[in-house]
């Protein structure tokens, strides 16, 4: 599959393309608008214009930084500093969808996804995020217990996001069932796979890498919060 140079800088790509009506911001800066996926994005993004930024951000929200290794700022503090792979889907063109007991998520599933989001730490994650794509979920006994949905969009780039299982009931191959679903959906619809999981994550790494995907680049990952 063709490789799309806008995602060596995905996320202000994103913000600034399909999904700038979910963004806040300027030329300079963008961040995912208040109660999406705490993230920001720049032109630059290896120089980061954090006053550009500052006027969009409350004091002490943190957000998700990515390719900065800088020194910051003295009203930059930093919550955390790791790595990333971002893989692509490189597997055949069509893929069966054997989730077809999974539940569309609404508005009204927020809370019980974002409640699993912090519980199981996928990466950023807001109220408002499954806005962002398709979410599906199972539930036992109304309780969300795994989801998987769509979150950044750039070209033919469809960003599978939020893939987590509650801990009581890993091991039932839940998360695989959702995300070759969101593939399904994908490509279906011609786009491209791709997803962020933590360089640390190697049962994730290896769960993806069986689905098809290939890491196409690491980066680094910051969150980042503004001080008084």
């Amino acid at each position: 599959m063709q490789d799309d140079p806008a995602l060596d800088n995905v996320v202000w790509h994103a913000l600034n393309g399909h999904q700038k009506h979910f963004s806040e911001g300027n030329d300079r800066a963008r961040r995912f608008a208040h109660g999406f996926s705490p993230i920001v994005g720049f032109p630059d993004p290896f120089n980061p214009d954090f006053d550009a930024l500052r006027p969009y951000c409350d004091l002490g929200e943190k957000f998700f930084c990515v390719y900065w290794t800088g020194e910051p700022p003295s009203n930059v503090a930093l919550n955390m500093d790791t790595k990333m792979q971002q893989m692509v889907y490189a597997g055949q063109p069509s893929m069966d969808d054997d989730a077809l007991d999974a539940i569309p998520l609404t508005a009204d599933h927020a809370q019980q996804a974002l409640d699993l989001a912090l519980l199981t730490k996928p990466g950023p994650f807001g109220l408002r995020t499954i806005e962002l794509g398709d979410y599906f979920g199972y539930f036992e006994d109304g309780r969300l217990i795994a989801m998987a949905g769509e979150r950044m969009h750039v070209g033919k780039h469809r960003e599978i996001s939020g893939v987590c299982t509650h801990p009581s009931v890993q091991g039932r191959g839940l998360a695989g069932k959702l995300m070759r679903k969101m593939m399904h959906r994908g490509l279906k619809r011609g786009e491209i796979p791709w997803l962020h999981v933590y360089s640390h994550n190697e049962v994730g790494v290896h769960l993806y890498e069986k689905l098809g995907f290939r890491i196409r680049r690491e980066s680094p990952v910051r969150v980042i919060e503004f001080k008084g």
